[in-house]
């Protein structure tokens, strides 16, 4: 199977390149879509481990966040171009429940099952919970504020331009603490660099090479994907609000889903959690308000004001999450919460 994975992955994004290209009939581009992100997310996810191998777990599940998010965010770019604002939120929200919750939920399930227990740096861990109530605060503080007291438009994009400013300034001080002057203190016991107990499936050059390659191609068929959704959207009677928080943030992170399962199988948790954990922290304090930043170029400007349901939604993902990762320990049945949750709020978004 391992001798046919790369011509099968070549053959289906070819396929689904072609069908979207040519027009195809809508089912037949989905379906060919979708296969391509399974071959193409396992792709991804072999190019991380490979780079994690060199680089450390917490190195190597950021650059994985962080390529992921990527291609996220360009597709989001587009989507404030043409003004959908709130297809852009709902599929944020999606991304930072989706993977607060389901990517975070399927790593201890996945984990656990094969492991009684599963241990990283808990320093990480409480400073992930911090940064997560951050997050919120800032989302939620604006909001309740512009609301209930009708501030103008101008007044609200003044608060939004100024949050967004406060939350990015946070991530890079994040960044500067985590990767540079507290480093050692995050990182995880098992975790030295490289990992000589095993061998890393490509060379370090190769390794990032193919991180980038496979990123760009998550990127081009998580598109095609989406582009054939609002055939579905209108066959099935979906609301925008559900589309955009679960199914496009289902498909646009399905790289990282596989990747962060994979690793924690693996016994990898840390690099896991911080694929899953760092990626909401991403969209959430850079992702978000960088959109803020970059509608100002355009003729209609988003603010950072989330509705009632998402900031409810973000909230709880946040709160259980905190409640579940804060010890820096895992198991099973607290990834089958994690799930639970999940599915609680898929049922109430979809009869939203």
């Amino acid at each position: 199977m391992k001798k046919l994975f790369f011509p099968l992955l070549i053959a289906f994004f070819a396929l689904s390149a072609v069908a979207h290209y040519a027009h195809w009939n809508a089912t037949v581009q989905f379906i060919l879509s979708a296969v391509a992100v399974v071959f193409v997310a396992g792709f991804l996810g072999k190019a991380t481990e490979s780079v994690a191998h060199y680089a450390g777990q917490r190195l190597g599940g950021f650059l994985n966040a962080t390529f992921g998010n990527a291609a996220e965010l360009i597709i989001a770019i587009f989507l404030v171009k043409e003004g959908l604002f709130d297809m852009v939120k709902a599929s944020l929200t999606g991304s930072i429940i989706g993977n607060l919750l389901l990517v975070l939920g399927a790593s201890a399930f996945a984990g656990g099952l094969k492991f009684k227990e599963q241990k990283f740096n808990i320093h990480l861990a409480g400073q992930n919970a911090s940064l997560m109530l951050l997050g919120v605060i800032a989302l939620f503080i604006p909001a309740v504020f512009v609301k209930t007291e009708h501030l103008s438009t101008h007044d609200t994009m003044s608060i939004s331009v100024t949050v967004a400013a406060v939350l990015i300034i946070a991530y890079a001080g994040w960044l500067v603490y985590s990767m540079i002057t507290h480093k050692s203190l995050l990182e995880d016991n098992e975790e030295t660099k490289p990992d000589h107990g095993e061998e890393a499936s490509w060379s370090k050059g190769k390794s990032i090479l193919y991180l980038v390659i496979a990123t760009v191609m998550v990127a081009f068929v998580s598109e095609w994907l989406v582009g054939t959704l609002e055939v579905f959207t209108h066959k099935f009677g979906l609301s925008e609000l559900f589309v955009g928080a679960f199914i496009v943030a289902i498909v646009g992170n399905a790289a990282e889903h596989s990747a962060a399962i994979m690793l924690a199988m693996k016994n990898k948790i840390g690099a896991a959690v911080e694929i899953a954990v760092g990626s909401s922290l991403q969209i959430a304090l850079f992702v978000a308000p960088v959109l803020v930043f970059v509608s100002l170029f355009f003729n209609q400007h988003m603010d950072i004001l989330f509705s009632t349901i998402e900031l409810a939604a973000i909230a709880v993902a946040v709160l259980i999450a905190t409640s579940i990762s804060r010890d820096g320990a895992t198991t099973w049945y607290e990834g089958k919460l994690l799930l639970l949750v999940y599915v609680v709020l898929g049922v109430a978004f979809y009869f939203v």
